[in-house]
């Protein structure tokens, strides 16, 4: 169950990165409170899943979930580049991220 929240959580992260970068410097409404409510919640997520997941391990795969699909959001919706270097270097992430868990 951990695991499963750990990942949800970041997927949260994503949620609440892009929303602080829509947000204008907290200037727009909607996306400071999905920001917000976000952090909140991918938070809360990130506490209960160190219960059982070791921090150093845990944080890791928070960050990398939430980079890669913060990045894989920006490039798709927003227009940020994409090359086959950045998506080699993002899938690089995601096979790390796989391996803290096999290890665990």
């Amino acid at each position: 169950m951990a695991w499963i929240v750990l990942l949800l959580s970041g997927v949260v992260e994503a949620v609440w990165a892009t929303a602080l970068g829509k947000s204008a410097g907290f200037m727009k409404l909607v996306a400071s409170l999905v920001f917000g409510v976000g952090l909140v919640l991918s938070m809360a997520g990130l506490s209960f899943a160190l219960r059982e997941v070791p921090v150093g391990t845990g944080y890791a795969v928070w960050v990398g979930v939430g980079a890669v699909l913060t990045a894989a959001y920006a490039m798709i919706f927003d227009g940020e580049p994409v090359s086959v270097a950045k998506l080699l270097l993002l899938a690089s992430i995601v096979g790390c991220v796989m391996g803290l868990k096999l290890i665990h």
